[in-house]
C-alpha cells in the first residue's frame, strides 16, 4: 500500500503539477486564497528551492483607496483583478521575466476569482495565453453586484499610476 506525502493528504501540494511546472524553468506566479485575503507571489525556483522574488496580497489594495467598510470584500472577485493587476504592473516595473501560472491545489473554474486575477495579470501586460470565456463578466469585475460599491475605476487608476 503507497502512503501519501504528508502535504497532499492535507491538500496543500499537488506533487506531480508541482513537478510539470518545475521542469520547465520558468518562473510562477502562484495565486493563494486565504479566509479573509488573496495572495500572490513571483517565485523563482532553483534546484526545487522556492524564491520568492515579489509578493502581492489583496491587504494591499487598501492603500489604493479599497474602502474599509468593505474589507470582507477583500478575496472577492473585483480584488482579485485588482490584486492581479498590481502584482503585473510590479512585474513589469521591475523589468521580471514572464512567468507561467500556479494555481496549486485550487480549482480552475470558468468565471471566478482565479480567472478574474489571470484577467488583471494580462490587463497588465503579461502575456499569458487564456480563453477569453473563461473571464468573469466585466459587471462582476468591477464589482457592480456587490452591496457595498467599490471605487474600481478609480483603484485601477491610483495602481495604473505608481
Amino acid at each position: 500500500m503507497k502512503t501519501l506525502k504528508k502535504r497532499r493528504k492535507e491538500h496543500k501540494t499537488d506533487y506531480l503539477k508541482r513537478l510539470k511546472l518545475l521542469k520547465s524553468g520558468k518562473p510562477r506566479i502562484v495565486f493563494r486564497r486565504t479566509n479573509r485575503y488573496l495572495i500572490s507571489q513571483y517565485i523563482e525556483s532553483k534546484e526545487a528551492k522556492d524564491k520568492v522574488i515579489l509578493g502581492v496580497d489583496s491587504k494591499e489594495l487598501q492603500t489604493y483607496g479599497f474602502p474599509e467598510n468593505s474589507k470582507g470584500s477583500l478575496k472577492s472577485i473585483p480584488a482579485s483583478y485588482l490584486t492581479g493587476f498590481l502584482t503585473g504592473k510590479k512585474i513589469i516595473s521591475k523589468k521580471l521575466e514572464t512567468p507561467i501560472v500556479d494555481f496549486g491545489m485550487l480549482r480552475a473554474i470558468h468565471k471566478t476569482r482565479v480567472y478574474a486575477f489571470l484577467k488583471g495579470l494580462i490587463d497588465a501586460g503579461i502575456k499569458i495565453k487564456c480563453p477569453k470565456d473563461a473571464f468573469p463578466e466585466e459587471s462582476k469585475i468591477k464589482g457592480e453586484n456587490l452591496k457595498n460599491k467599490i471605487p474600481f475605476e478609480e483603484i485601477k487608476s491610483k495602481i495604473e499610476k505608481n
